[in-house]
């Protein structure tokens, strides 16, 4: 794999994992200058594990419902699982949180003494598009109508937010925008918006009967304006 400078400084951790498994090249000002490699020590103390490139898993990959369980169960990492295959979900950068914090700073005043609420994550959402089918997400920022009657006896929701939003990272682009549009659709999700803090617009979509019905993408200083909640507007200049 060959990576720039700045890549590795700004992704360390997740190259530092990868160098398990390959030898890294990185580059500066389109010259190779370093090479980063796994450590092999031989000599550990007594009780210590040493870990070896099969320890770490490659992402996405196929995997049982029940396999996925006993993963998330067993870890501290945060986890999705999609149409049978598990996602590890990255840390999030600085505007992401920002957008993440406005957004649902913004949201808890709109729905302030209202029978929906807004919550943020990390909060496990369970979606299925058939009684064989379990997915498990943990989006952004959601608005759920149906708390209620949907808590179990763990007291985790397991009903279908009404507004779901996703804010875009280079790792969950492709995931936000394919995987969870159609997820979201499918299994009755009202509304979705994806907030793409690069290019300062938000593409909102309102589904109905599995199908997109409406969709528009605000840019620059518009205001959003929900197709689910009448009066819901936000100014994207407030966003970013």
């Amino acid at each position: 794999m060959i990576i720039t400078a700045t890549n590795l400084k700004n992704n360390l951790g997740e190259y530092l994992r990868a160098a398990a498994r390959e030898d890294i090249i990185i580059t500066s000002n389109g010259r190779k200058v370093a090479r980063l490699s796994a450590y092999e020590d031989e000599k550990t103390t007594c009780g210590s594990v040493k870990e070896t490139a099969k320890d770490y898993e490659v992402w996405p990959r196929k995997a049982t419902y029940e396999e996925f369980v006993a993963l998330w169960e067993n870890s501290e990492e945060r986890y999705e699982y999609i149409d049978g295959e598990i996602y590890l979900l990255s840390s999030p950068r600085v505007a992401h949180q920002q957008a993440l914090g406005k957004l649902y700073t913004m949201l808890f005043d709109w729905f302030s003494g209202k029978k929906c609420t807004p919550f943020f994550a990390p909060f496990d959402i369970t979606l299925k598009r058939n009684a064989e089918s379990t997915n498990i997400v943990q989006p952004d920022l959601m608005v759920i109508c149906d708390l209620e009657e949907n808590i179990n006896e763990k007291d985790y929701y397991m009903g279908v937010p009404s507004l779901v939003v996703e804010i875009l990272s280079e790792s969950s682009r492709s995931k936000d925008s394919v995987k969870k549009l159609d997820l979201y659709m499918s299994t009755g999700v009202r509304e979705y918006w994806i907030v793409n803090t690069i290019h300062k617009q938000v593409n909102v979509f309102s589904f109905e009967n599995c199908e997109v019905v409406e969709n528009i993408t605000y840019k620059n200083d518009e205001k959003l304006v929900s197709f689910l909640f009448e009066g819901l507007e936000i100014s994207l200049k407030d966003i970013f």
